[in-house]
């Protein structure tokens, strides 16, 4: 068992960074965090997988007022999507016409859906960001969906601001991720030991299966 939710951690957080790439060389619009990392990435000239991973280290640091405790994959998604964002960018080519970029966005929302099952399944934590969210819905009251709608809005406004893409495939990815990992978990989903770590997302309303404060997808 623990041979298998290792794998599926790993192969989750590369196909995570590989969709990434994807949606950067289809130029058609990034999910919010990644607007605002290919905004920092723009401004500093570091590479976007740099950027990924200090913005996930300095948003774990946001974690200790929100008393919020890291697992394993928390600390492997922190690095390994970054890194795998970079392979991606050095080995995927941009497209130039239309038929591409649509390819490349449907390649790239399809396997950030099966990444995020993969990961999320394993049951090893929550990605930075969503226990950000999480923390802070868990600290104020406010709902999970509320938590996370306020925190992109303002990723994506400052990404925005930095010259980060915003366009359709923001949209899409917005319309399109919840319910591919709803549906998709289930097959990727590890069943949990008794007294083992909280439940995995429930992808559709963002909240845990047992109600006790939850990530939402990966990253």
């Amino acid at each position: 068992m623990m041979t298998r939710r290792l794998i599926q951690l790993f192969t989750g957080l590369a196909m995570y960074g590989i969709s990434l790439a994807l949606f950067i060389r289809a130029g058609l619009g990034l999910d919010p965090w990644d607007v605002f990392h290919q905004g920092v990435a723009g401004r500093t000239g570091l590479s976007i997988g740099v950027v990924v991973i200090i913005v996930s280290f300095l948003v774990l640091l946001l974690w200790i007022p929100l008393r919020q405790r890291p697992g394993f994959g928390t600390l492997c998604n922190a690095i390994l999507v970054g890194v795998f964002a970079d392979v991606g960018l050095a080995l995927i080519p941009a497209f130039s016409h239309l038929g591409g970029q649509i390819a490349l966005l449907a390649g790239a929302v399809l396997l950030n859906g099966i990444a995020s099952a993969c990961y999320i399944g394993a049951r090893f934590g929550p990605g930075a960001r969503d226990g950000l969210m999480t923390g802070l819905a868990r600290r104020t009251g406010w709902s999970v969906r509320l938590s996370r709608t306020l925190i992109e809005v303002v990723v994506l406004a400052a990404g925005w601001l930095l010259g980060g893409s915003v366009g359709v495939g923001t949209v899409v990815y917005a319309l399109a991720i919840g319910p591919l990992v709803q549906l998709l978990l289930p097959y990727f989903l590890v069943p949990a030991a008794r007294g083992g770590a909280g439940s995995p997302v429930n992808a559709k309303s963002g909240d845990r299966e047992d109600r006790s404060a939850a990530p939402a997808t990966a990253s």
